[in-house]
């Protein structure tokens, strides 16, 4: 099964590829540069040009297009103009996915989609969708275009909506990597109170879970999270017992942000019943995966 993946170089697309490469596809990745190493095929395409979307099918002939490309710059995606351009690239993706004789197309959505009940998991077929970002609105009516043009024209269609992320690789001002990087380093953390329920998920099982779909029959929205809900405190608070203690949590020393919605967790029934998928590693373990990686990335920074 040939699988060609956009945005295979960045925090979530690495670990789809690695994911994908273990299940044996054949993988093509569309970047706009040449990795200097890589284990798999690339097209050269900016998708963001007219016409790329073409050239990209033409070359890789994929049965399925697994598309994760999208602006995602820390603290601007939720409002940038990009947005606009990156659902036009990607229903000229899908278009050309169709003319082409593509199986399969799976894009790439986020919970911040959904209209998120307070006391609640959130539910693909029936929480209610009212996204309030140009980031989360794009998206939403991304999968609404492409989801009734595959209807009408037999092409697969399924869309990983991805709850939150940490893990390797991820940028240093988000929070599982902040506090990860202040810990490390023996400093205080400042946090919100900390109260806000979250449905965390490491970057490396997103990206297994998200495969896993890819390669399934499974259409329609699949919620991409780990089902259970933790505090930010009780984050942090994992992430200071895997660096043994050192550190300090500063809760309450940040406010928090106005409007912020009390609880989002993700209903996992689709991925799990339907895709067939379960992480193997305990959110505890991950989390220290993820300190001793930080531990190990500015160590080897220093030594630079």
């Amino acid at each position: 099964m040939r699988v060609l993946v956009t945005g295979g170089t960045g925090f979530i697309g690495r670990w789809v590829v690695k994911s994908l490469e273990e299940r044996g596809a054949d993988i093509v990745v569309c970047t706009r540069a040449a990795p200097e190493r890589a284990r798999y095929s690339t097209v050269l395409a900016d998708l963001l040009k007219p016409d790329a979307a073409e050239r990209a099918i033409l070359e890789a002939k994929p049965d399925i297009v697994l598309h994760n490309a999208w602006c995602v710059d820390h603290g601007k995606f939720w409002s940038a103009p990009a947005n606009l351009d990156w659902a036009a690239a990607t229903l000229r993706l899908a278009r050309a996915a169709k003319d082409r004789g593509v199986r399969r197309f799976v894009g790439v959505g986020t919970c911040f989609e959904y209209s998120w009940p307070a006391d609640a998991d959130c539910v693909e077929q029936s929480t209610p969708i009212r996204p309030t970002s140009l980031y989360g609105v794009t998206k939403d009516a991304t999968r609404r275009i492409v989801e009734e043009f595959a209807a009408g024209t037999g092409l697969e269609f399924a869309w990983a909506r991805l709850f939150y992320l940490f893990g390797p690789y991820e940028h240093p001002d988000r929070l599982a990597s902040s506090v990860a990087i202040k810990l490390a380093r023996d400093q205080a953390a400042p946090l919100s109170s900390g109260l806000a329920v979250r449905d965390f998920i490491d970057v490396r099982d997103a990206g297994a879970a998200i495969s896993a779909l890819a390669l399934s029959g499974v259409t329609g929205a699949v919620n991409i999270g780990s089902g259970y809900g933790v505090t930010i405190a009780d984050l942090a608070g994992m992430l200071k017992s895997a660096a043994g203690g050192s550190g300090h949590l500063q809760l309450g020393a940040l406010p928090d942000r106005a409007g912020e919605p009390p609880r989002i967790v993700a209903d996992v029934g689709r991925l799990r019943r339907e895709v067939g998928y379960q992480p193997a590693t305990s959110m505890e373990e991950r989390l220290g995966q993820t300190y001793r990686w930080w531990q190990q990335h500015l160590a080897k920074a220093k030594g630079a």
